[in-house]
């Protein structure tokens, strides 16, 4: 017996599957909300502007692209490296726990099935952690002085 669904991650099954533009952009509006009550997130809502209207914009661009959907962030701000994007912050494993913690919580909020948002997840923490590492990187670098 063949399945019908989507296989995440081909073509534009992923950016389908979070309900496209309008998904995402819940999905964004959402994370933030959580990244603004949640205890635990302090330390990432401490490195983002008070205004959080260009953060959502460039979020939702971002993920509308890196899901399969339209080339957004590309489209209206132009090519990004994601780990470069942040190495001016101080990204931790804390901090980068908070982004993962409050994208879950959003997920399971608007109510996507387990395996949309395990996938999804799965597929964060990679981006995630390399934007730690080059956090790391940059401040082992004007630590040190190279």
């Amino acid at each position: 017996m063949t399945s019908n669904l989507p296989i995440y991650g081909q073509a534009d099954a992923t950016y389908q599957a979070a309900g496209g533009l309008e998904g995402i952009t819940a999905l964004v509006d959402r994370f933030y909300q959580r990244m603004d009550t949640l205890p635990a997130a302090k330390i990432l809502r401490d490195m983002h502007p008070a205004d959080l209207t260009t953060s959502r914009q460039r979020l939702t661009w971002f993920l509308s692209g890196w899901t399969g959907g339209p080339k957004l962030y590309a489209e209206h701000v132009g090519a990004i490296n994601i780990p470069m994007a942040h190495a001016h912050l101080p990204a931790d494993a804390s901090s980068v726990q908070a982004w993962l913690t409050c994208m879950d919580l959003a997920l399971q909020d608007l109510g996507y099935p387990d395996d949309f948002r395990h996938y999804l997840m799965q597929q964060l923490a990679r981006p995630a952690e390399s934007i730690r590492l080059m956090c790391q990187f940059h401040a082992d670098k004007h630590t040190t002085g190279s």
